[in-house]
């Protein structure tokens, strides 16, 4: 492999690439803009108490605690409440035995189940320990026997939790990564138009040293982009190794879905029509980050699930590699298959 040719054919890509006022300035543009709305969202958590309940009887006093400023929702099964906590909706949950309000009038010991988010604190599990013991003596109208069993649902995280503008920063990366398709389809198809890629053919270039400085191209437009926004907005402060192998697979991933495009798009238009979709597709696992229990478990077939939840989970809460590594596995599963696909299509358009 000829590595001079390689680096010549990167250059020309990257001098091409700026050279195309639209893709240069929505990429600078898209930094700008992130980075404006990461610092303008808030830096702190906000801690409200919002605690779902499964009763089968409600007890009266339920409404006196809302009143207290506890907003408790009510569950239709207890395996729902189990689901909603794990899920990020309700910091905690309650369960109530159906025979509690008998046992509370004879004086019997009533058991209550609690079950926390990964990422309550110790104060949140203090107060909701506190609230079912008084809503036990409001009720019985004397200090009651209650037993409460504690159960954590997920991961446990607690005193982890993070601002909001910090969860939105894989968000923000996977953004940068994934417009990257568009630049790359289009600068292969505009080639493959204008007979450019066939007239280096005939060349002593050979085709893997073309792939080569196309997947050099694009990885790095992608990766140095994302680096750059997490590195300002503080993502690399915690596990800064597993965050950047994981935007130089996402990087990688983007360029063989660039290839994947490039192979059926024919000009800049067709390439936007292409792109956006699947552009649409690889950002709905984010939104299980943004906005959690909105999205089901069916998100996991997408590839960039793995990329933005290995990105937050290291960035936001310190996780190693131990317990990140099949993420990565997954992730880099996914784009040898895509990227093997992207190459073997090109290679048929270029034929």
């Amino acid at each position: 492999m000829n590595l001079r040719v390689v680096a010549a054919l990167v250059w020309k890509d990257f001098c091409l690439f700026f050279r195309n006022r639209f893709f240069a300035a929505v990429s600078a543009l898209g930094i700008v803009v992130y980075l404006a709305i990461y610092f303008a969202m808030p830096g702190s958590v906000d801690e409200t108490l919002e605690v779902g309940l499964y009763a089968p009887v409600v007890p009266p006093v339920v409404e006196q605690l809302q009143e207290e400023g506890v907003e408790l929702k009510k569950v239709a099964s207890e395996e729902a409440l189990k689901q909603a906590v794990a899920d990020g909706r309700y910091v905690a949950g309650v369960v109530l035995p159906p025979d509690i309000m008998d046992k509370l009038a004879t004086g019997e010991q009533a058991r209550i189940d609690l079950y926390f988010a990964p990422d309550a604190p110790q104060e949140i599990k203090g107060g909701v320990e506190v609230l079912v013991t008084e809503l036990a003596y409001l009720q019985a109208g004397e200090q009651a026997a209650v037993e409460l069993s504690e159960e954590i649902v997920g991961m446990d995280m607690a005193g982890m939790q993070i601002p909001p503008r910090d969860r939105l920063r894989p968000l923000f990366a996977v953004f940068l990564i994934i417009f990257e398709t568009f630049a790359l389809a289009n600068l292969i198809s505009e080639e493959a138009e204008r007979r450019t890629i066939h007239a280096l053919l005939v060349t002593p270039m050979r085709m893997r040293e073309l792939f080569l400085a196309k997947g050099i191209t694009g990885t790095s437009l992608a990766f140095a982009q994302a680096v750059l926004f997490m590195a300002i907005v503080g993502g690399m402060s915690r596990e800064p190794l597993v965050v950047l192998v994981a935007l130089l697979l996402g990087a990688v991933l983007a360029t063989g879905v660039g290839f994947l495009i490039a192979s059926v798009a024919r000009d800049m238009m067709s390439v936007m029509a292409w792109g956006v979709v699947v552009f649409i597709v690889l950002m709905i696992p984010c939104f299980s980050i943004v906005l959690p229990g909105t999205l089901s478990h069916w998100v996991e077939v997408i590839p960039s699930y793995y990329l933005v939840d290995t990105v937050h989970r290291a960035a936001g809460f310190g996780s190693s590699w131990g317990s990140l590594w099949s993420n990565l596995a997954i992730l880099l599963g996914y784009e040898a298959v895509i990227v093997c696909t992207g190459i073997l299509a090109l290679r048929r358009r270029f034929r």
